[in-house]
């Protein structure tokens, strides 16, 4: 992807493969606008790079529409649109029905109504990109994270209901990752089991998500597609 005048929005870049895959195409000189829920290190790294950056918080419709109104004020056009915001809540006694609705928020309807209302900003007569990134769960669900898992999968689904809808000016795909990397607490013991669940075993780092997301944006004649980036977990 050549470096392009219009930003490229990353929703929940402060961390993780939001931050890597944001400070990537920083390096490769595309302008990048990014959400974040609340400061960290990376939010800070990134605006002095010159990242536009805008809190927001996604767990209500309230809070989407917000920010939805902040983006347009700062910008008349985008480059693609990455929805990477997530969160990670297991079904507690009692909390079922709002954890549901905050994941339910979180990875459908904020992607759903920013797609929707910000369309308009992808239509500039050059390349435009919608990505989702999604999880591999989806292929099995979770017994212990039922609302994730089906939130994810509805993801899945506005994939290729925005794909339809919106092609030929915007492509939309997904990137359906599994283990990425570690967290800096997990255990041996845990990692162990974690990479045994994959055929190539390895921690591979966020640097495969931006090289999937590279493949979606150079790629003149994919859409409505879901890459599976999971070291092949369905083998096992």
């Amino acid at each position: 992807m050549s470096p392009s005048p219009l930003p490229v929005l990353i929703t929940g870049a402060g961390q993780r493969i939001g931050l890597h895959c944001a400070t990537r195409l920083l390096d490769d000189g595309q302008p990048v606008i990014i959400s974040y829920r609340r400061e960290r290190d990376g939010v800070a790294a990134l605006r002095e790079r010159g990242a536009l950056t805008v809190q927001a918080d996604f767990s209500d419709t309230a809070g989407i529409l917000a920010f939805i109104d902040a983006l347009r004020e700062r910008t008349g056009g985008l480059r693609a649109i990455v929805h990477n915001a997530s969160d990670w809540h297991a079904e507690t006694p009692g909390q079922q029905a709002a954890v549901f609705e905050r994941m339910f928020h979180v990875h459908m309807l904020a992607p759903y109504l920013i797609n929707l209302h910000c369309a308009d900003l992808l239509r500039h007569g050059g390349p435009a990109d919608i990505v989702h990134i999604g999880d591999d769960v989806t292929r099995r669900g979770s017994s212990k994270h039922i609302a994730y898992a089906a939130s994810k999968a509805g993801l899945d689904n506005l994939t290729l209901s925005f794909a339809a809808s919106l092609a030929p000016a915007i492509k939309v795909n997904g990137i359906a990752p599994a283990l990425i990397q570690f967290n800096p607490d997990d255990d041996e013991a845990y990692r162990r089991k974690a990479l045994a669940k994959s055929a190539l075993g390895i921690e591979p780092g966020p640097e495969v998500i931006y090289q999937s997301l590279r493949y979606l944006f150079d790629n003149p004649y994919v859409t409505g597609t879901t890459l599976r980036v999971n070291g092949g977990r369905h083998l096992i």
